[in-house]
């Protein structure tokens, strides 16, 4: 039963691959060209002797792996069904990493932790997850199911699950009400202190021109072309 399961598994692993990236062709180029798949297998192996107490072994597959793929996933991090890696170069994943089913990882990320205990260090994905290039996601936190994280983003505190995560650090931007699929956008500090900034060179250049006994020049429309966005200062979601 157990190879059984195993097979399917790992089935599943090359109908991953074809799900998420339309340039697969066929099973073998998965089996031979893809190192996502490769680190994925290679961890299954690593994984289940770090669990049988087996020393040293499963840290050397580990290293094997690494340079082969350009990915270290730790023998202790615990993935879950359908994971994939797409290009995979620079892909870290700590110890204590906790990965759900359906995760997708880009190039670059890092699931990565800020103690030195020996206790959960690193962070839980939930199921769904997709987390951009380059994106840090660090610490003991938990990201809900079906979270999107931006590339390049910097995350350190915890997400709900259905929502969209960008910045440095993160902040949440936009969240899925999963019951009918509605888009809530959320509201962007950044845009609002561009506003606010706006707003007020606008009252200076009046206030200047008004001493100088000329005609102000601005006419009051954003220096873009349009209206940025306001929104309450109370309302920013960080993450």
């Amino acid at each position: 039963m157990a190879l059984v399961r195993l097979i399917r598994s790992i089935r599943r692993d090359v109908d991953t691959v074809f799900t998420h990236d339309p340039a697969a062709v066929s099973v073998i180029e998965v089996l031979l060209a893809y190192p996502g798949f490769h680190a994925r297998q290679f961890h299954r192996l690593a994984h289940s002797l770090y669990n049988w107490k087996v020393p040293v072994l499963p840290r050397l597959i580990s290293h094997i792996s690494r340079f082969f793929t350009g990915i270290e996933i730790h023998p202790g991090a615990k993935i879950g069904e359908g994971f994939f890696i797409d290009h995979g170069m620079g892909v870290v994943i700590g110890e204590t990493a906790e990965i759900g089913d359906n995760v997708m990882l880009y190039q670059g990320v890092t699931l990565g932790g800020t103690s030195m205990h020996k206790t959960k260090r690193h962070p839980t994905l939930g199921n769904g997850v997709v987390v951009g290039a380059g994106a840090h996601v660090i610490g003991a936190i938990t990201i809900g199911d079906n979270v999107r994280i931006g590339s390049g983003s910097v995350v350190v505190k915890p997400v709900p699950p259905n929502c969209t995560v960008v910045g440095i650090p993160g902040r949440i931007v936009a969240k899925v009400d999963p019951s009918n699929g509605t888009l809530e956008k959320m509201p962007d500090p950044e845009a609002e202190a561009i506003h606010c900034l706006h707003k007020k060179i606008t009252e200076l250049e009046r206030r200047l021109a008004k001493l100088e006994g000329r005609k102000p020049e601005d006419d009051g429309e954003s220096p873009l072309g349009e209206d940025l966005p306001m929104a309450s200062a109370s309302s920013h979601d960080w993450v």
